[in-house]
C-alpha cells in the first residue's frame, strides 16, 4: 500500500506500507488455530471490565465503577469477575472463526468490486471495510447470541445472593426449559441492531482513520525532508529523496491508535443499545409479559432517565477502546503469523 501527495508539489512524503494480507494470502488451517488460541488470550484479559459493565448496566441504583468492582472482589472474590468466562469462551472460538471468515470475505469481494466500478481506492477501502464489518457482524451474532445470553445470566449472579444457576450448561438447561428457544435468543435483534452498526462504522473510521495519520506522518516527514533538502543545498550538498518505508512497528502503533480512536467513538454512540440489550438479556418480565424493547426502556427512563441508558460507560469505553486496540493488532499480527510461505 501507498500512500503519498506527489501531485501537491513535493509537500508530503510518499509512504510505502507493507502489502496487506487478504483471505487468498492466508494458510486457513493456521489462520482459525492461531486465532483461536491468540484471541481466547485477549478474552480472559479483557473479562473483568465486561462483567463490571453488565452488573452495572442492571443495578438500580448503579453505584460508582469503584463501588461495583470493590464490592465484587469483596463478596466474590477475584473468581468474581470471571463469571461465564468458560461459557463465554465456548462461543467465542466459533463466533470468532464466522466473525473473521466473514470479515475477510466480504472485505476481498466487495474491495474488488467497488474498484472495479471506477470508485477511487480510499473511499473502496472505507466502504469494502464497513460492508465487510456489517456481515461479519451478523454472521457471529447467531452464535454469540445464545452466548451472551447465558454467560451475562451468569456474570450478574453473587454479590451474596443465592445463585439460580450452577454454571453454563446449568444456565442453558434452565432458559431452554422455561423460555424455550426464544429464550437463547433473547434480545438477537437488538444485538443486531447494536453490533451490525456499531461494526459497520468501526471499521470504517478504522480505515479513515489510519490513512488520516499516515497522512499527518508524511506531510510532518515532508517538511523535515524539505528542510534537511534546503539545509544540504546551502551546504552545496545534494538532498536525501526517497520514499518513507515505515518497518512493522511503526505499522503497528498506528493501527493500535487508528482501533483505539474507532472503538472508542463506536461504544459511545451505541452505549444505549448495548444497555437495552443487555436488560432485555438478563431481566426478567417480572409481570409475566414479553421482555420487549419498548418496556425494557420504559423500565429503564423509570429508574433515572435517559443517563440510566449510559451506565457502564466507562468501563464499556475502557473495554471497547482496549479491545479495539488489542483485537487489531493481534489480528494483523495473525494474519501474517498465517500467510502462506512466500506470499509475503
Amino acid at each position: 500500500m501507498s500512500l503519498g501527495a506527489e501531485e501537491e508539489s513535493g509537500a508530503a512524503a510518499e509512504i510505502h506500507l507493507p502489502a496487506e494480507v487478504n483471505w487468498e494470502m492466508l494458510d486457513k488451517s493456521r489462520f482459525f488455530v492461531l486465532g483461536a488460541a491468540l484471541f481466547s488470550g485477549v478474552s480472559a484479559a479483557l473479562y473483568p471490565a465486561v462483567v463490571l459493565k453488565t452488573r452495572l448496566q442492571v443495578t438500580h441504583p448503579p453505584p460508582s465503577c469503584l463501588r461495583a468492582a470493590g464490592a465484587i472482589l469483596r463478596h466474590e472474590g477475584l473468581r468474581g469477575f470471571y463469571k461465564g468466562f468458560a461459557t463465554s469462551l465456548t462461543g467465542t472460538i466459533p463466533a470468532r472463526a464466522l466473525y473473521m471468515s466473514a470479515l475477510e470475505v466480504t472485505k476481498s469481494a466487495v474491495g474488488t468490486a467497488t474498484v472495479q466500478l471506477g470508485v477511487p481506492e480510499p473511499a473502496a477501502t472505507a466502504a469494502a471495510s464497513a460492508v465487510a464489518g456489517l456481515s461479519a457482524a451478523v454472521a457471529a451474532q447467531v452464535v454469540w447470541t445464545p452466548i451472551d445470553v447465558v454467560s451475562q445470566r451468569l456474570m450478574v449472579q453473587g454479590g451474596g445472593g443465592a445463585a439460580r444457576y450452577l454454571g453454563g450448561v446449568d444456565a442453558f438447561k434452565k432458559i431452554l426449559a422455561s423460555d424455550g428457544l426464544r429464550g437463547l435468543y433473547r434480545g438477537f435483534g437488538m444485538s443486531i441492531l447494536t453490533y451490525a452498526p456499531s461494526n459497520a462504522v468501526w471499521w470504517a473510521s478504522y480505515s479513515v482513520s489510519q490513512r488520516l495519520i499516515w497522512g499527518g506522518i508524511s506531510y510532518y516527514a515532508g517538511g523535515i525532508r524539505r528542510l534537511s533538502t534546503a539545509a544540504a543545498d546551502g551546504r552545496g550538498r545534494g538532498g536525501g529523496g526517497g520514499a518513507l518505508r515505515p518497518d512493522y512497528g511503526t505499522v503497528v502503533a498506528v493501527q493500535g491508535v487508528s482501533a483505539a480512536l474507532a472503538g472508542g467513538a463506536a461504544a459511545v454512540v451505541t452505549m444505549p443499545l448495548d444497555t437495552i440489550k443487555t436488560r432485555m438479556q438478563v431481566i426478567d418480565g417480572g409481570d409475566g409479559g414479553r421482555v420487549t424493547i419498548g418496556r425494557t426502556v420504559k423500565r429503564l427512563l423509570r429508574e433515572g432517565g435517559w443517563g440510566a441508558c449510559y451506565r457502564g460507560l466507562g468501563p464499556r469505553w475502557a473495554s471497547m477502546s482496549l479491545s479495539a486496540t488489542t483485537m487489531i493488532t493481534t489480528y494483523e499480527f495473525l494474519k501474517r503469523l498465517s500467510a502462506k510461505d512466500g506470499s509475503i
